[in-house]
């Protein structure tokens, strides 16, 4: 028993060993006090973390998955659907531009000695089908061999029915051929011709159905796309033609990288000053008879003191905007200058400049990046002053800002062609930080493949913000027409008395 008790205290012991963890104090903020971005998903910090307890070894919170989510997402390979479609029909394209080339070479390869001489109609129809399979192969080519820019959920039906159109003229022509022509060895080689030009014809037709069923049905405005961003209220208006659900949110995306501005959570945030005031209402009661006046006069100037503070936030914070635009308006001044004179050092070398510099003291030659590094300096300080009290020092890099001064010397551009990217935050699409695409969700109550039509909503979301587009239908314009009479155009001058005439 003794023994027992004592490997018992030595495996309780070891046990509790091995749960000691480190724990915060308290005291201790969360969060950088110099940080700027401040992340929704910071503000539920103690409603997603996980507490460690018992024998856990480990912990991971909602947003440490959030996050690792979003770095697969970056890694990960492109998503296999993307390339189900085009295969599919690169299949069954190449399928249906052998196929009238096999009926001309089969009763060749079979039975040639059979054939009745076709001679001289048969040469005429030999050139038309090989000019209308070019025509048809240019076309394919043009219409669809082109680079798919975005993965839908679904398929695009217009698409799965021109495939299963071309599959069904296909295999009903091969059916037909084999009937008539394999099986019984046809003798008649001008109607095999015009036979496989017959299916020449009815490709060159499909394709022409595709050509407006994809790309010319569309075209007409139809409806009113309202897209409006759930961060920061940011609201384009789009006229869009026939789509579906899932095409009429991919060509939003495509105006949303060019049309809207880039999203930048530091800006939404009210000022430290705002937010950290605590704004308390007070409620007294006199429980007691004595001290009446003395404790009823305490309260009303508590009240009082609280209402005045709840009156003047706006106040706070209308000062709070005008220091910053005062200390933005001041910093862009600065940059601005300091960019002026930088660029007043550096000139582009011209071929004459060389006969006329004194030989005593040649002028230094660079390249453009070493041009741009040299003139960077004086600027750098300004620069980067003015990023962070406009918050963009996130988007641009001291690399980045090399590279673009680099080719704004290279094309000799002036100061203000280098500033403009900085001055005037440019669309979303000039902070893309690679060619990949980004995935976004597309949220409907009603099938992705359906139409269009009024009072739809549908929302496009990402981690950190949403696209909610509402579709309201374009008006019927009645247009009447009124006619002038030219001999109408007479007048009359009246006059008084009263005036000076």
């Amino acid at each position: 028993d003794r023994r027992d008790r004592h490997r018992l205290k030595n495996r309780d012991g070891s046990i509790r060993g091995d749960k000691s963890v480190m724990i915060q104090a308290p005291g201790e903020p969360l969060l950088d006090p110099e940080s700027t971005v401040v992340d929704d998903r910071d503000d539920n910090w103690g409603e997603t973390t996980t507490v460690v307890t018992g024998t856990s070894v480990d912990s991971i919170s909602n947003e440490d998955l959030t996050r690792i989510s979003k770095d697969l997402e970056d890694s990960l390979p492109l998503d296999c659907r993307r390339y189900i479609s085009p295969v599919l029909g690169a299949i069954l394209g190449l399928i249906s531009v052998i196929t009238p080339l096999a009926f001309l070479a089969l009763p060749q390869l079979l039975w040639r000695d059979t054939l009745d001489p076709c001679g001289t109609p048969c040469e005429g129809l030999y050139i038309s089908l090989a000019f209308k399979l070019l025509i048809l192969l240019i076309s394919t080519w043009a219409l669809f061999l082109r680079p798919s820019r975005a993965t839908l959920p679904r398929f695009f039906v217009f698409r799965c029915l021109l495939l299963a159109l071309v599959f069904l003229f296909v295999a009903s022509y091969w059916l037909f051929y084999g009937v008539r022509v394999l099986e019984p060895q046809e003798t008649d080689y001008r109607g095999i011709v015009g036979y496989a030009a017959s299916l020449v014809d009815a490709l060159l037709f499909i394709q022409y159905l595709a050509l407006v069923l994809l790309e010319v049905r569309h075209l007409q405005p139809a409806f009113c796309l309202k897209v409006v961003r759930t961060a920061d209220g940011v609201s384009r208006f789009y006229n869009v033609g026939h789509l579906s659900i899932q095409r009429a949110g991919v060509w939003v995306l495509d105006q949303y990288y060019r049309d809207f501005p880039v999203y930048n959570p530091a800006l939404i945030n009210l000022p430290k000053s705002i937010l950290t005031k605590k704004m308390s209402s007070f409620k007294v009661y006199n429980l007691e008879e004595e001290n009446t006046n003395n404790s009823t006069g305490q309260s009303r100037a508590m009240i009082a003191a609280a209402a005045r503070r709840r009156d003047n936030s706006h106040n706070e914070y209308y000062y709070e905007e005008a220091e910053v635009e005062r200390r933005i308006r001041k910093r862009r001044a600065r940059l601005v200058v300091a960019v002026e004179e930088a660029f007043t050092h550096i000139k582009r070398h011209q071929d004459e400049e060389a006969a006329t510099s004194s030989p005593k003291h040649p002028r230094e030659l660079m390249d453009p990046r070493e041009a741009a590094q040299a003139i960077f300096a004086p600027m750098a300080r300004a620069m980067q002053k003015y990023l962070r009290a406009t918050r963009q020092q996130s988007y641009h890099t001291m690399e980045s800002i090399i590279n673009y001064l680099q080719f704004c010397i290279m094309h000799n551009m002036t100061p203000k062609a280098f500033l403009e990217r900085y001055l005037s935050p440019g669309p979303t699409l000039q902070y893309l930080d690679n060619n990949r695409g980004r995935r976004w969700t597309l949220v409907s109550e009603e099938p992705v493949t359906a139409a269009l039509r009024q009072g739809q909503v549908f929302s496009l979301k990402r981690l950190d913000f949403a696209l909610v587009v509402k579709v309201m239908p374009l008006p019927f314009l009645d247009l009447a027409e009124e006619f002038i009479d030219p001999k109408s155009h007479k007048f009359v001058m009246k006059l008084q008395s009263e005036t000076s005439v």
